[in-house]
């Protein structure tokens, strides 16, 4: 499956969660629910994956973790706020940089309307014509 096809998929659950569960509860109550829902369709997800800096040869843990991989293609970090930030896109860069990815979502399930807290963020990524 390409990152585009996992994309769809990622979006199609996170917007029946939301429909199902709501906006507003905390975001880890989304990761787990989510992460079960791309499992149960037999995707590869890592949750709380920890992100080394690498420079030089060398290996810094400075606390970056992704919310979810999928597939080792497509980060998706999860917020429930009542906005995303500038902040929050710039989070999902850093990730995609330096895990070497193309495709992160921002998907923010304190909005009222899933679809204005979606953001796709890409790293170098073709875009279909």
């Amino acid at each position: 499956m390409t990152e585009n096809q996992l994309g769809k998929r990622i979006l199609d659950f996170a917007f029946e969660i939301h429909t199902e569960l709501g906006p507003g509860l905390l975001e880890t109550v989304y990761e787990v629910v989510l992460a079960h829902e791309l499992r149960a369709i037999g995707l590869e997800v890592e949750r709380q994956k920890p992100i080394p800096i690498i420079y030089r040869g060398l290996s810094f843990d400075e606390g970056f973790r992704a919310d979810l991989i999928v597939e080792n293609k497509v980060i998706v970090e999860l917020k429930s706020v009542e906005a995303l930030e500038r902040v929050h896109a710039k989070q999902v860069l850093t990730q995609l940089r330096l895990t070497n990815l193309r495709l992160g979502y921002l998907i923010n399930f304190g909005q009222e309307r899933l679809k204005d807290g979606i953001k796709r963020l890409a790293n170098r990524l073709v875009e279909p014509d």
